[in-house]
């Protein structure tokens, strides 16, 4: 933590956080989690999880950064079993998203063809017509 211009301890930024880098904090920033404060009050899975419903696309990655933040430790050494109970609690909150929004592919192009009313087009004729060199 920081101290202020009075000298009264500040916390710390999401960007002095230890394992966010800048694209993360930014993102963090977006979501309204601004200090070291903010993330401990709402917890590394909530954080997680605003950033993923803001429409980023985070890695797990992240949210062992975030708990390594708040462990003041590297990412990587987070315990394995509190890794895998981050994951667990991750992949819940995420299966009770609501599903994507559904996005038609484009519509396929037509063209219309006008004939010619003294045009004459023979639907059945599968056959080649006599004469017709097709390499018989």
């Amino acid at each position: 933590m920081g101290l202020n211009s009075a000298g009264d301890a500040m916390p710390a930024a999401a960007t002095k956080l230890r394992n966010i880098g800048p694209k993360s904090a930014a993102w963090l920033r977006q979501v309204g989690l601004r200090t070291e404060a903010d993330i401990v009050a709402v917890g590394p899975v909530e954080a997680y999880m605003r950033v993923r419903r803001a429409g980023f696309k985070p890695t797990l990655n992240l949210l062992y950064a975030l708990e390594g933040a708040l462990r003041d430790c590297h990412w990587q050494e987070v315990p394995e079993p509190r890794r895998q109970q981050l994951a667990q609690e991750a992949e819940a909150a995420i299966a009770l998203l609501p599903p994507p929004r559904y996005r038609p592919a484009a519509a396929p192009v037509t063209t219309t063809v006008h004939m010619h009313e003294d045009a004459a087009f023979d639907v059945a004729a599968d056959e080649p017509e006599a004469g017709d060199d097709h390499g018989d």
